[in-house]
């Protein structure tokens, strides 16, 4: 996802049009690039939005957590399940039937 160009504003305009900004943030869910002397510098969004992001990574995150153990079984790597629940079970006691 690119930046969108009409959503880059200097940090000294952003201080002075605080709650313009905030606004278009909060209604538009998309984020802002703040820059200092011509650089980016940091991005800013609505909370609602980054909690959407955070959420969106914790799927990807499992998703390659997934794509990593498919592959692992592909090669032949890892264990069967049922060996390693009763190698659990063992190391804290616990009886599986």
């Amino acid at each position: 996802m690119a930046v969108d160009l009409s959503n880059i504003y200097s940090l000294s305009e952003f201080q002075r049009n605080t709650r313009d900004c905030i606004a278009k943030l909060k209604q538009t869910g998309d984020p802002a690039v703040l820059t200092v002397n011509g650089q980016a510098e940091v991005v800013v969004q609505s909370a609602a939005a980054y909690q959407s992001l955070l959420e969106d990574k914790e799927i990807l995150d499992s998703l390659r957590s997934v794509s990593r153990g498919l592959e692992q079984a592909k090669r032949g790597e890892g264990q069967p399940m049922r060996e390693f629940l009763e190698a659990l079970g063992a190391e804290f006691g616990i009886a599986l039937k």
